[in-house]
C-alpha cells in the first residue's frame, strides 16, 4: 500500500500545482498540451497492444468486458460520483459545464489503466517492493499538471479511485502469486493498451465519445479467457 499513498499523494499535489498556475496560462496553450498528451496516450495504448500473443483473446476481453461493464453502468456510476463530489467541493462554470466530471473521469482512467498501475500494485503486495509505483507516481504528478490546469479539482479527486483500485490489487496480490502468468499479464497489458486509445480518443483529442469506463471489465476477462484456453 506505500507505493499506492505515494502515487495518491503525487496526484493530489500535481492537481493543486496545475490549479495554482493554471490560471497564468493561456487558454491555447493548456488546449495543446492536453492534446499532446492525448497523443502520447494513444502511442502508449498501441506499443502496449504490440505485447499481445493472440490478438483475437484481447478482442473477446474487449467485447466480453464491454457488456458486463453496460449491463453493470460502470461509467453512469463514475458519473454520478462525479456529480455528488462536484456538488460538495466544486461550483458549475457559467456554461453549465462539467469540467469537474470530465477532470475526474478523465483523469481515473488514465490513472488506472496501463501496466505499470497493475504490476506495480502487484510487486508492492507480493514483495513490499514498490519501485514500479513511485516510477508511476512522478508521471502521474506531471500529468496531473497538465490535466488539473485545464480540467481543474476533478483531477485530484481521481486520487480516491486510485487508492481503491491500486490498494486492492495489492491486498488481493498476495493470493496470486501461484495463478498469475507471463501470458496472462500480457493479454492484459494488451488489453489495457486498448483501453488507453480509447481514453486518448474520447476524453483528450475529443475524436469521439467512447464509454471507456464501461470497457473496465475486460482488464479482468484478458487473464480469465488466456486461463480457458490452457485448459484446451
Amino acid at each position: 500500500m506505500t507505493g499506492t499513498i505515494i502515487n495518491v499523494a503525487a496526484i493530489i499535489v500535481g492537481s493543486l500545482i496545475g490549479i495554482f498556475f493554471g490560471a497564468r496560462l493561456p487558454e491555447k496553450l493548456k488546449s495543446t498540451i492536453v492534446a499532446g498528451m492525448g497523443v502520447f496516450v494513444v502511442a502508449m495504448g498501441l506499443q502496449m497492444f504490440l505485447k499481445t500473443e493472440n490478438s483475437l483473446i484481447v478482442l473477446g476481453a474487449v467485447l466480453i468486458g464491454t457488456l458486463l461493464g453496460e449491463w453493470w453502468r460502470i461509467e453512469d456510476g463514475l458519473h454520478k460520483l462525479g456529480e455528488f463530489l462536484e456538488s460538495k467541493f466544486s461550483r458549475k462554470e457559467e456554461d453549465g459545464s462539467n469540467k469537474f466530471i470530465r477532470g475526474f473521469m478523465t483523469a481515473s482512467l488514465l490513472f488506472c489503466i496501463g501496466p505499470v498501475a497493475i504490476l506495480g500494485s502487484i510487486q508492492d503486495g507480493l514483495t513490499g517492493n514498490y519501485n514500479l509505483l513511485v516510477v508511476k507516481s512522478i508521471l502521474d504528478g506531471f500529468a496531473s499538471i497538465a490535466f488539473a490546469s485545464t480540467l481543474g479539482i476533478g483531477v485530484a479527486f481521481s486520487s480516491l479511485i486510485i487508492l481503491v483500485y491500486q490498494g486492492a490489487i495489492s491486498l488481493l496480490a498476495t493470493r496470486l502469486d501461484a495463478v498469475i502468468t507471463t501470458s496472462m499479464m500480457n493479454e492484459l497489458t494488451a488489453t489495457g493498451g486498448i483501453l488507453l486509445v480509447g481514453v486518448g480518443i474520447s476524453s483528450l483529442l475529443e475524436i469521439k465519445r467512447i464509454r471507456v469506463g464501461n470497457m473496465l471489465p475486460a482488464l479482468l476477462a484478458a487473464p480469465l479467457i488466456v486461463w480457458v484456453v490452457s485448459l484446451f
